[in-house]
This record gives structure tokens, C-alpha cells and sequence, in this order.
């Protein structure tokens, strides 16, 4: 008899503090290339495959905290959100493994990817579908 399938936790929904919904919304729908969800609660959710991204403006209550460590978004065609994240002046300024952040560049483990933030310094990363590295 096969044993039985653990039941793993997973993910359905990851969130990120803004100081400007409206700032918010345009920022991540030209981005992501979606319009998101206005949710009650200065929220908007972008359904970004199986995970939800929630975008929470949190400055009635104070300054968002800053995410600490990047989102990765999984995307078939990395030029064209290369493209709009540097319309949007969001390409990321720091190195990656000696290579610059914000340009698309095949990390050492193989990903082809880049690095961006949002206004609130959320830090973003974009892997090209076929590139991404599971450990």
C-alpha cells in the first residue's frame, strides 16, 4: 500500500506594505501586466498563479515595512517585464554574485533573471520560465 502524501503547507497568498494604494496599484499593474483586485481594507490582490500577491497600504497605521528578502515571479517573457520595470525606474541598483541586480543575467545557479523594487523598496525578482532553479 503507498503511503500517503504528507499535508504540505503551502502558499497561497504573500503580502507587501505600501504607503499609497493608488501609487500602489498602478505600480504593480503596469509591472505585472494585470489589473489587481481592490479588496476592503486598502488592499488590492494580483493573482500571480497559484499565490496571491497582496498589496497592502499600511499608511494609516505607519511606514510599511520593507519585505526582507526578494519575491521571485516565475514569467515566460522576461524582456517584456524587464521593459516595463524600467519604464517604471524600478530595476534594482544592487549587485547580485558580483553581476549588476537589474540587468538580466544568468545567475551562477542558471536562473536568467533580474532584480527590481517597488517604490517602498520591496525587493522583486523576475526568472525566466525554463530557467528556474529548485535546489
Amino acid at each position: 500500500m503507498p503511503a500517503k502524501k504528507k499535508d504540505v503547507p503551502q502558499f497561497f497568498r504573500l503580502n507587501v506594505e505600501v504607503g499609497d494604494l493608488d501609487k500602489a496599484i498602478h505600480f504593480y499593474s503596469t509591472l505585472l501586466g494585470v489589473e489587481g483586485r481592490k479588496q476592503p481594507g486598502s488592499r488590492v490582490y494580483y493573482e500571480c498563479g497559484p499565490v496571491t500577491l497582496q498589496v497592502v497600504d499600511v499608511s494609516s497605521v505607519g511606514k510599511p515595512h520593507i519585505a526582507a528578502k526578494a519575491l521571485y515571479f516565475r514569467v515566460k517573457d522576461l524582456e517584456s517585464i524587464f521593459e516595463r520595470a524600467k519604464s517604471l525606474g524600478s530595476l534594482s541598483r544592487e549587485s547580485v554574485h558580483d553581476a549588476p541586480g537589474g540587468g538580466i543575467v544568468v545567475r551562477p545557479w542558471g536562473e536568467r533573471s533580474f532584480y527590481a523594487e517597488d517604490p517602498w523598496k520591496n525587493p522583486l525578482c523576475f526568472v525566466e520560465e525554463g530557467t528556474v532553479y529548485t535546489g
